[in-house]
This record gives C-alpha cells, structure tokens and sequence, in this order.
C-alpha cells in the first residue's frame, strides 16, 4: 500500500500517532509535559509561511524531532506568546 492509497482520515490518524509516540518518546527521558499537540506545532510551525511539503518530508520532521529542537520552539513560543490554538 502506497502513501497514495491512504485515506486523508487515515494519515491524519496516523501523523496524529507519531506525534503521540515522539511526545512519549520525550516524556520517558524527563519532558514530562510535552502532549502530541506540543510536536506537531513545532513541526508545522517551520510550514506556516510556505505550506505545507509532501507527506514523506512531514514524516520525517517528526521523526527526527530532536528534543534540543523541541524545546528552543517552545521556548520561543512562551517568550512570543502562543500563536496556536
């Protein structure tokens, strides 16, 4: 099954997915608070202006989400106040 056969509801619920497993992935190495919406937004954020890249470039941006990264978006994102709802 390529990417092409999945369903917009299915790679919704699967990107959904990793952002769960990486938010966990942070949780279990001390970033206790960290939720799946915390890595998608750090994720999305860097598409906001040019939109959004194919599915397998989103993929890996979650993926390979560092938690350096992570938390410079969020501490960004405190110090500039939360543009996301």
């Amino acid at each position: 099954m390529g990417v092409e056969d999945l369903s917009s509801v299915q790679l919704d619920e699967d990107i959904q997915m990793m952002c769960k497993s990486k938010a966990e992935e942070f949780r279990l190495i001390g970033y206790e608070h960290v939720t799946g919406k915390d890595v998608w937004n750090c994720v999305s954020s860097k598409y906001e202006k040019e939109g959004f890249p194919p599915i397998y470039k989103l993929v890996n941006d979650i993926l390979s989400l560092k938690v350096t990264g992570f938390m410079n978006f969020m501490t960004m994102s405190a110090y500039r106040g939360s543009t996301f709802e």
